[in-house]
C-alpha cells in the first residue's frame, strides 16, 4: 500500500488508494454507485504520469458519453496542467474510433471526409432500402431491420455472415447488404460502423495494429460493463501484448443490453487476462444508508454478480416514501403536490428528478405539472439537434462537406420549395439506382444529357450550383461564415419567419446553432459535423435550470439528485412485459435498472405505483412490481404491499381492496365531465389557426382533443381542452 500522505492520495480512502497505485498490468476496479470512480480514474492517470513516468501521449482513456469525457479532461487539466492533458487521448469510444478512421482512411473503403449518420438519417436510408427491395414496410419495419443489423454489427458480423435460419432472416440479410451498399455510395458510416471498421482494419493490417499498440500503450476504460463485443475485441486487440488495460465497471449497473452492451465482457476479461488484479470500491459518497440498504436488498437477488456491501458516512436518513395511487393521473397528482411541498420547504426544483421506465409514462406527469404550473424539462424529448429546422441546416452543411450525401440531398433539395416536383425526384432516384451513384451525380448526368425538361432542369441546376459554391468556399472559411452564406443564399430566414410564434421560435433555434459555430472558429466543417453527430441526450442537460427533471431510468444512469421519485413500479412495467416474456436474464436487467434508479437519490427517495394504468386506451388493473417485495420494511415510511394483497389508496381513503374474483374488479366513483368537442367539428386555435377535430377522448377528469390543422406546416396536434386556447367555430 502506497503512503497516503502523498499529495495525490490524501483525499482518497484505502480502497481508492489501492486502485490508484496498483502496479501495471490488467486491472478490474468494481466500483459501486457513488464510490468515486471518476476520481479514481483521474488520480490513476495522474499517478501514472508522476510516479510511473508514463508518457502522456501513450495514454488512452475512453468513456461512453461526451459529458463524462469532458469532465475527465477538465479534472486532468486541473491536476496535471493543460499541456500534459492535451497530450493524452481522452474521449468516447465513438469519437476515438472516428479519429482513427479519419487518420487511416487510406487503409479503409471510404475517404477521410466520410459522413456519420445519426439515427434519423439511418432510418431515412433504411426506408429507401425497403422501398428499393419492394418490401412491405408494415411487415418489415425499417426501424426493426436497423435494430437487427445493429445487433449483427455489434457481433462483428458482415452481411455475408448473417445467420439465415428463417425467411425473415433472409430479408434482414438482403436489407443488410443493400444498406451497406447505400452507406458506401454516400461515403457514410453509421454509429456501429465507427466501432466495427477499426476492428476490421486492425485484424487485417498487422502493421497498423502495431502502430496503435505503440501509440496507446496504456488504456483506461470507464463503464466497462456497457461495452459491446466490438468494443471488447477492439480493446483486446490493442492490449493483447502489453496487457495494460485498466477497466472500471459495475456489473450491477449494466442496463443497456438493448443497444448491444454485454456485461459478460467482465467474464471475458477474467478469462482472457488470468493475471487480472481485481479491486472493490464499496464506500458510497452519495446516498444515505437507508437508500443504500434498499438498493442492496433489491440487487442481492440477482445471480452471477460479485457481492458488494455498500456503506456510507451518511448514516440513517429519511425513510423511503412508498405510495399507491388509483391510476396514473392520481400518481402524477401526488408527485406534483409533493414537489410543491418540497419547494415550499426550500428545496430547489433542479434538485428533484422524476424517473420512469418508458417515455410514454411522462404524459400524465407533464399534464399534472402543467396544471400545477410546475416548470419541468424533459430528457429524451425533442432534442435540439433533431428539430426539423436544425436538421435542415445541418443537411446543407453536410452537402457542403460531401455532395454525395443522399439523405441530406433528399432532405433539402426542395426546402425551401424550389419548384422541384415529385416526378423529377423520382427520375433522379431511378437514375441513381441504375448508375449506382449518388443523387447529386445522377442530377449532373441528367442535366448533361438534357434528359430533364427546361422547367424541371432550372431549379435542379440552381441547387447544384449552390452546393458547388459552398464546397468551393468550404476549406477557405470558418464554419460560421459558411453557415451565414448558406442561410442567405437559400433565404432560410424568410422561409421560417412566417409571422407565427412557432416560426420565430424555429428561427431562434437556427440562431442558437449559429452561436455554437461562432464559439468555435478553430473547428473545421468535418470536426463540427462529427461533434454534432456524437452529441447525446444526457449531454444536453443543464443542471442549473430551475426545473424538475423528467427522465427515463435508462437516461438517469450517471446522474444524481437530492430528491428522486421513481414512478410506475408495477408488474409488466418494471419489470417490463417484454423482459418477463423473454428470459430470467432480461428480468435481472430490469432489476439492475431499478437499482440504478434507487442509487441516483442522495437524500430523499419516493417510490410509487398505481392500481390501474392506461394501456393503449384501456385502463387495466396492475400489480405492484415484484421488486418492491425485496425492500426492507425498516427503511419504509409505510408498509410495502404483500404479494396478492393491496393497501388502501392514500389519495382515495374510501377505495376498497378488490375482490379475489376477477369478474368483479374494484372500481371507484370518479368525477365525469362532458366533452366540449366532437369528431369532425371545426375549431380555431389562437396560434395555429383553423382545423378540424380528429378525436376527443375523456381520460380521468380531462378532455384530450386531437386536431388536424388546415395549415400543412402545422399538421396534427393534441391538447388538453381545459388549457388550450381552442374554440369551436360556428357552423353556418
Amino acid at each position: 500500500m502506497a503512503n497516503q500522505t502523498h499529495p495525490l492520495l490524501r483525499t482518497l480512502n484505502a480502497q481508492q488508494c489501492e486502485a490508484v497505485t496498483v502496479s501495471d498490468g490488467p486491472v478490474l476496479v468494481l466500483a459501486g454507485p457513488g464510490s468515486g470512480k471518476t476520481r479514481v480514474l483521474t488520480h490513476r492517470i495522474a499517478w501514472m504520469l508522476s510516479e510511473l513516468q508514463t508518457p502522456a501521449w501513450q495514454i488512452l482513456a475512453v468513456t461512453f458519453t461526451n459529458k463524462a469525457a469532458r469532465q475527465m479532461r477538465e479534472r486532468l487539466t486541473t491536476m496535471v496542467g493543460r499541456e500534459i492533458a492535451l497530450d493524452m487521448s481522452v474521449g468516447t469510444f465513438h469519437a476515438t474510433c472516428a479519429r482513427i478512421l479519419r487518420r487511416e482512411a487510406e487503409h479503409a473503403r471510404f475517404s477521410h471526409d466520410y459522413l456519420i449518420l445519426d439515427a434519423d438519417d439511418q432510418l431515412s436510408m433504411m426506408k429507401l432500402v425497403v422501398k428499393e427491395l419492394g418490401l412491405d414496410d408494415k411487415k418489415y419495419r425499417p426501424a426493426a431491420l436497423l435494430n437487427a443489423i445493429s445487433h449483427a454489427k455489434n457481433e462483428l458480423l458482415t452481411p455475408e455472415q448473417y445467420p439465415i435460419r428463417t425467411y425473415h432472416d433472409e430479408i434482414v440479410a438482403r436489407a443488410f447488404t443493400r444498406y451497406q451498399a447505400a452507406l458506401r455510395s454516400s461515403n457514410a458510416l453509421d454509429f456501429d460502423d465507427l466501432l466495427v471498421e477499426p476492428v476490421r482494419l486492425f485484424q487485417n493490417e498487422a502493421e497498423l495494429l502495431e502502430k496503435y499498440r505503440r501509440r496507446f500503450r496504456y488504456i483506461l476504460v470507464d463503464e466497462f460493463q456497457d461495452t459491446n463485443l466490438a468494443q471488447y475485441v477492439l480493446l483486446r486487440l490493442l492490449t493483447q501484448e502489453h496487457r495494460s488495460l485498466y477497466a472500471v465497471a459495475d456489473e450491477d449497473q449494466s442496463i443497456y443490453s438493448w443497444r448491444g452492451a454485454d456485461y459478460r465482457n467482465i467474464r471475458r476479461l477474467r478469462q482472457d487476462y488470468p493475471e487480472l488484479t481485481q479491486i472493490l470500491l464499496t464506500e458510497n459518497y452519495r446516498s444515505t444508508q437507508v437508500i443504500l440498504d434498499a438498493a442492496q436488498a433489491v440487487i442481492a437477488r440477482n445471480p452471477d454478480r460479485t457481492p458488494k456491501q455498500l456503506s456510507t458516512q451518511k448514516k440513517g436518513g429519511a425513510a423511503i416514501t412508498l405510495r399507491e395511487a388509483y391510476d396514473e393521473q392520481e400518481e402524477a397528482a401526488f408527485v406534483a403536490r409533493e414537489i410543491q411541498s418540497l419547494q415550499r420547504a426550500g428545496r430547489a426544483l433542479n434538485e428533484i428528478a422524476v424517473m420512469y421506465r418508458t417515455n410514454a409514462q411522462s404524459r400524465a406527469l407533464e399534464e399534472a405539472f402543467i396544471r400545477e404550473k410546475l416548470p419541468y424539462r424533459l430528457v429524451g424529448g425533442v432534442r435540439f439537434y433533431t428539430r426539423k429546422e436544425i436538421k435542415d441546416v445541418l443537411a446543407y452543411l453536410r452537402l457542403a462537406q460531401n455532395s454525395d450525401d443522399n439523405i441530406s440531398f433528399q432532405r433539402v433539395v426542395n426546402v425551401p420549395a424550389r419548384g422541384i416536383g415529385t416526378r423529377t425526384l423520382a427520375t433522379l432516384a431511378e437514375r441513381a439506382a441504375q448508375a449506382n451513384s449518388s443523387y447529386y451525380q445522377a442530377a449532373q448526368q441528367l442535366l448533361q444529357e438534357r434528359a430533364l425538361g427546361s422547367r424541371a432542369a432550372q431549379p435542379i441546376q440552381f441547387f447544384l450550383s449552390l452546393v458547388a459554391g459552398w464546397q468551393e468556399a468550404r476549406d477557405g472559411t470558418t464554419v460560421v461564415a459558411l453557415l451565414d452564406r448558406i442561410l442567405t443564399e437559400v433565404d432560410y430566414q424568410s422561409f421560417l419567419r412566417d409571422g407565427s410564434d412557432e416560426g420565430e421560435s424555429r428561427w431562434e433555434n437556427v440562431l442558437a446553432l449559429r452561436a455554437v459555430t461562432a464559439e468555435r472558429p478553430d473547428l473545421t466543417l468535418t470536426d463540427f459535423l462529427t461533434e454534432v453527430a456524437l452529441v447525446a441526450d444526457v449531454d444536453d442537460i443543464d443542471e442549473q435550470v430551475r426545473a424538475v427533471t423528467l427522465l427515463t431510468l435508462h437516461s438517469a444512469k450517471g446522474l444524481e439528485y437530492p430528491v428522486v421519485f421513481i414512478t410506475g413500479l408495477e408488474e409488466k412495467l418494471l419489470p417490463h412485459s417484454r423482459a418477463i416474456e423473454e428470459s430470467p436474464e432480461a428480468v435481472a436487467e430490469e432489476r439492475r435498472l431499478f437499482y440504478v434508479g434507487i442509487t441516483r437519490a442522495e437524500e430523499r427517495l419516493y417510490l410509487s405505483y398505481a392500481f390501474r394504468r392506461g394501456w393503449y386506451g384501456n385502463s387495466d388493473p396492475t400489480g405492484p412490481s415484484r421488486f418492491l417485495a425485496d425492500l426492507p420494511n425498516a427503511g419504509l415510511s409505510n408498509p410495502k404491499p404483500r404479494a396478492g394483497a393491496r393497501s388502501q389508496s392514500w389519495e382515495t381513503p374510501g377505495w376498497k381492496t378488490p375482490s379475489a374474483q376477477p369478474s368483479a374488479p374494484a372500481r371507484r366513483e370518479r368525477a365525469t365531465i362532458q366533452p366540449r368537442f366532437r369528431r369532425g367539428q371545426r375549431v380555431h386555435h389562437r396560434r395555429f389557426g383553423d382545423g378540424a377535430v380528429q378525436e376527443s377522448v375523456i381520460e380521468g377528469n380531462e378532455e384530450i382533443v386531437t386536431v388536424l390543422f388546415f395549415d400543412n406546416r402545422i399538421g396534427v396536434k393534441q391538447f388538453l381542452a381545459s388549457m388550450a386556447p381552442l374554440e369551436a367555430v360556428a357552423e353556418h
